[in-house]
């Protein structure tokens, strides 16, 4: 996958595309409710939404309170694998109604996801499908988390747990049905997968704009986005100094322990035992962390390494994203990758000011699944004249 130079000039400062959010979340997270509440804000007029459903007969959409020509249903198949050709032409369609005029100024998209998707493909489509890519921009992945089932979803099924780990966002629904070591048993688990993204608690699927949209780097304004919170390295860094097991499998190992009276475990020895043989999950490969090199890059040599990282290993890396120092380019240059995805390049308008970015130091997080740290490290440092540091 090779990795194209950065937009430059007034193109690259001020992005006119149009938005795309992803609404993902496993089997009845609450999404469709989370849905209608947003539709009833401000914030959503001159939005479209696009919903995909899986079955014969398709029933989410009649359980969205505003249906109007600017709500699609791609009903062929899940969005992640059958449907592409049908959100291409969707999103093909909007834009060319908006340009018609048909449409009262399509602001932003809304892609509503089945419960078995995988974002990755949908992310993909939209990097690298030439019409949409000039057209639209991710704005970012939400992920819906049912916190009374959470756990015991992470543990069973691939597909949630690569629904949490893509995330830019987590609205952890149901906290109204949910007590408070529940959810955060489940708030500390999902952090595991995803340091670095921002959790948001919601009850009653009420849930503010703000906290679904404008979660990606980019601002339509031009303003100097918050770079420590898009990337999450701390968050990051935090999670890699304070190894624990995931808190799903503490938990499902607990449930298979012999209890007595009011259902506590009959011996604590015997549930770390239990969870120690507990056969392995999902979700066990999946790590972060964060690679940090020191001195400019030289472009052409790194791209050349991070194409052959997603060659030979795309299937195991969930996300990259990155602040890259270019040799020669005063601006830092953004990465961000999905599999064997590269977003196209682009810059930011100045350096973050804020530490730890001030020192113009080339940064990547890594979300990855059955990949080692030092394997990324000598592929990128073979190619790019300088081997990356661990930013813990």
């Amino acid at each position: 996958m090779a990795v194209t130079e950065p937009a430059t000039g007034a193109a690259a400062d001020l992005d006119r595309r149009i938005p795309v959010t992803i609404l993902t979340g496993f089997l009845g997270a609450g999404k469709t409710t989370l849905l209608n509440h947003l539709l009833r804000q401000p914030q959503m007029d001159g939005s479209a939404v696009l919903i995909n459903e899986f079955g014969a007969v398709g029933v989410d959409h009649h359980l969205v309170e505003k249906v109007d020509e600017s709500l699609v249903v791609l009903d062929s198949g899940c969005i992640c694998c059958s449907v592409q050709g049908d959100l291409v032409r969707a999103l093909k369609g909007l834009f060319m109604r908006a340009l018609r005029r048909e449409l009262k100024g399509l602001r932003r998209v809304l892609i509503e996801t089945t419960g078995l998707a995988d974002p990755a493909p949908v992310i993909h489509t939209l990097m690298a499908e030439p019409f949409l890519s000039e057209r639209y921009r991710l704005d970012g992945v939400v992920t819906a988390v049912d916190v009374t089932h959470a756990l015991d979803q992470l543990g069973a099924h691939n597909e949630a747990v690569r629904q949490v780990a893509m995330a830019d966002r987590l609205l952890l629904t149901k906290c109204d049905l949910a007590s408070a070591e529940q959810r955060a048993a489940v708030a500390a688990g999902i952090a595991r997968l995803n340091p670095g993204a921002r959790q948001v608690e919601v009850a009653g699927g009420a849930v503010a704009a703000d906290a679904v949209f404008g979660c990606g780097l980019y601002d339509p304004t031009g303003k100097l986005p918050d770079v420590a919170a898009w990337l999450g390295e701390e968050a990051v860094r935090a999670a890699r100094r304070a190894p624990a097991a995931p808190a799903w499998s503490r938990a499902r190992a607990q449930k298979s322990v012999p209890t007595h009276g009011a259902g506590t475990p009959a011996d604590a020895e015997s549930a770390e035992s239990a969870a120690s043989a507990a056969p392995a999950r999902h979700d066990a490969g999946v790590t972060s962390f964060v690679l940090r090199f020191d001195e400019p890059l030289d472009w052409f040599g790194f791209s050349d390494g991070l194409a052959l990282l997603l060659q030979v290993y795309g299937g195991r890396i969930l996300r990259i994203k990155g602040l890259l120092n270019v040799a020669g380019d005063p601006l830092p240059r953004v990465l961000q990758c999905v599999q064997h995805s590269v977003y196209p390049a682009s810059s930011l308008p100045a350096w973050p000011a804020q530490p730890p970015y001030g020192d113009r130091r080339s940064r990547l997080v890594f979300i990855v699944r059955d990949l080692a740290q030092a394997e990324v490290v000598s592929i990128l440092g073979s190619f790019a004249g300088q081997v990356p540091q661990a930013g813990d």
